[in-house]
C-alpha cells in the first residue's frame, strides 16, 4: 500500500486503513474474486521509502469478504438484457450469460419493444428487470473480472420475480 508523505503523523494507521478500503473494496482479482469488504487488518509492516517520489510502501496483511462464484452454485440474479442468443443477468458484480440452448425448450424468444422469452402458454416470461434463479455451469477468470455461463434448464430454476405482474 503506497502512501503520500502528507498522510504521515498521528493518524498514519487510520490513513493507511482508509486508503486500503478505498483502493481494494469493490475490486476484482481473478484469483480471489470480488472484494466485498475488508473485515480486519492483521499486520502493517515497516514502510519502504520509494526513491525520488517520497511515497512510502507499506506491506499490509488483511482479512476480507470475497464473492467468487463457482461451478454448480445456484444464484439469484437480475436480468439486464435479453436477445435471441440468450440473456444476460447480474448477481452483484458478476455478469452471467444464459444461452438460448440453456433455457427450457418450451420457451420461445419474442422480439419487439421489450424482447423476452415466453412459455407457450404465456404464463412465464423472462425479460429485462425480472429476477431469475440460475445455476452456474462454467466460469472464466480474467485478471480483473470473472465471467460466468449459467443455465435455467433444471428443476427449481427460472423466473422468481417478474416486475410486470407485481
Amino acid at each position: 500500500m503506497q502512501l503520500h508523505p502528507r498522510h504521515f503523523g498521528r493518524n498514519l494507521r487510520e490513513n493507511l486503513v482508509s486508503k486500503l478500503m478505498k483502493d481494494v473494496e469493490g475490486t476484482c482479482s481473478g484469483r480471489h474474486g470480488f472484494v466485498v469488504a475488508i473485515t480486519g487488518i492483521e499486520n502493517i509492516g515497516k514502510g519502504l521509502i520509494r526513491d525520488g517520489t517520497g511515497f512510502v510502501t507499506f506491506p499490509v496483511k488483511y482479512q476480507c469478504v470475497v464473492f467468487r462464484p463457482f461451478k454448480g452454485e445456484i444464484l439469484e440474479a437480475a436480468v439486464t438484457m435479453v436477445n435471441k442468443m440468450g440473456f444476460f443477468a447480474e448477481a452483484g458484480p458478476v455478469q452471467i450469460f444464459v444461452s438460448n440452448h440453456l433455457i427450457p425448450d418450451d420457451m420461445e424468444f419474442q422480439s419487439g419493444d421489450m424482447p423476452n422469452y415466453t412459455t407457450s402458454d404465456g404464463s412465464v416470461k423472462i425479460q429485462k428487470d425480472c429476477e431469475v434463479r440460475l445455476k452456474i455451469i462454467g466460469t472464466g477468470v480474467d485478471a480483473t473480472e470473472i465471467l460466468c455461463i449459467g443455465t435455467i434448464k433444471d428443476d427449481f430454476l427460472g423466473v422468481i420475480n417478474d416486475p410486470t405482474t407485481a
